[in-house]
This record gives C-alpha cells, structure tokens and sequence, in this order.
C-alpha cells in the first residue's frame, strides 16, 4: 500500500506564492510522495497575485467552460496549469474572473476578509472535484492543506458521495494555526445546505468561524494532521473527542517527515 494516488488540494504552493510553512510543504510534498512512486495531481486557486507570464501558467481549454452555480448565479471554470521545473511537479490552477482577478488570496489591502470568501471557496472545492472527475482519474487519498480547501471533505461525503471517481477515497486534513478573525457570510451555512450538503453537523455553521468551520470538515475527514506544535486547543480537544486518527506535528526542517506522512497515509488507507 505504499504506492497510491494522491490529490492534494492546497491553499497556497511556492515559487506561485511567497513562502510559508504551508506553501512550501505542498511544495516538497508533492515532489516527495512523487518521487516516492506514487501517483500525484495537486491543485491550488490561480490568486490574481500570480504572475501568469512568470510562471508559464496556460490554460488547459479541455477542462475549462464548465458553469457552476453558486448562489443562483453562474461563474465560469477556468483551468490553468503550470509546471515547477525543478520539482518535475504539475500544478492545476482554479480560475475564475469574479473570485480570482483581484490581486490578492483571501484578504483586502487592510487586511480584511473578503466578504465572498465563502463562495470564493465553494467555487474552488467544486472546481477541484470536477476537473478531477474531467480527468478520469480516480484518487486514493485526498490531503487537504489550509482552511480554504477545507471544505473539499464534505462535498466528497456528500453531492460526490455516489460518483464513482471518488467512491472509496479516503480523506486526509491539515490543520495549521492560521485560523481568521470574525466570521464567514453569515448565509454560509444555507449556501452550503443548497449545495446538498446534509443537516446533521450544518448547526455547527450557525457562527461560522474558523474554529467552527473545522470543526464541521472535521467530521467528514478520515484523519488530521496537525502543522504547528501549537494547534487551536478546541480543535486538539474535539478531534480527540470524536475519535479522529491524527498525526502530530513533524518537524520540517528533515525531508524524513515525508515518512511519517506516508505511514499515515497507509494508516488511513488500511482502515476500512
């Protein structure tokens, strides 16, 4: 079980984004899990903070002009891919003009939330799973990294719960301590309700704040890993208190975590 395919669905990635703990270790650990021998795709939102001509993004027209409707309304996917040459790593790129022009990730010149964040990530969890689906290639694993694929684990336990690209994949989250201030639209939880997601946790969308949110994609991931020795403690305790399979901090400054990772993915992989 040491080979397998892998999706990872990434907030960020460098050299597209400045470096951060998060951006490079989905860097190095697609090449890692690559190089490896396992089978990997990765996806991340094309932010308009990326130099398109820099990074050699180009459109893929094969798997762009789906219309998803968010909302009542319709936003268009695009899909772009680039390559890190010295990775030997594919990039695919979320697009969209409405959620993915302005340049910046997921806050304003002052440092606040947008306000369409909640779109802004529905739109991206979508768009990943239908192009996924475009491809013909049915993962294994799916690691999450970052709040803002946070909820790609319950669209997978819900509206693609039946189709049989994903029908016994198994669902990794990470959690960092980069949790936002305030809320989410308050109308969040009913967008998501309209997205086919069932109600049996969706109470916990009432205030839908950081800690909240991952609370909810909690639930419907098969294990979690935590990336700060210092996670959010609600979020330690109620991962303990469901009875989730986790995996501690690794230290990065060694490419010897990438084993720790691998045995927890065949951890997961090997519970029925």
């Amino acid at each position: 079980m040491s080979h397998c395919k892998i999706l990872y669905v990434c907030q960020e990635i460098t050299p597209y984004l400045p470096e951060t703990d998060m951006s490079v270790l989905c860097r190095t650990l697609s090449q890692g899990m690559q190089e490896k021998g396992n089978e990997i795709r990765t996806f991340m939102p094309r932010y308009g903070s990326i130099n398109e001509r820099r990074n050699q993004l180009h459109e893929v027209i094969r798997l762009s002009g789906m219309n998803l409707i968010i909302d009542n309304n319709d936003h268009q996917l695009i899909i772009k891919v680039a390559s890190i040459p010295s990775a030997r790593v594919q990039i695919y790129f979320i697009d969209n003009e409405d959620y993915f022009h302005r340049k910046a990730t997921v806050r304003d010149a002052e440092g606040r939330l947008f306000a369409d964040n909640d779109e802004r990530i529905i739109f991206f969890a979508r768009g990943v799973l239908e192009t996924v689906k475009k491809l013909r290639w049915s993962p294994d694993l799916v690691h999450c990294v970052g709040w803002f694929s946070a909820i790609v684990p319950v669209y997978l336990r819900n509206a693609f719960a039946d189709d049989p690209v994903f029908k016994n994949v198994k669902i990794v989250l990470s959690v960092y301590d980069d949790g936002f201030e305030g809320e989410l639209d308050r109308h969040f939880k009913t967008k998501m309700q309209g997205e086919g997601v069932g109600k049996k946790y969706l109470s916990m969308l009432d205030e839908p704040t950081y800690e909240n949110l991952m609370k909810f994609v909690i639930h419907y991931a098969d294990g979690v890993i935590f990336e700060t020795p210092t996670p959010p403690e609600g979020l330690r305790a109620y991962l303990e208190e469901i009875g989730k399979p986790s995996l501690e901090y690794q230290d990065k400054s060694s490419p010897a975590y990438q084993e720790s990772y691998q045995a927890f993915y065949n951890k997961i992989l090997a519970n029925e």
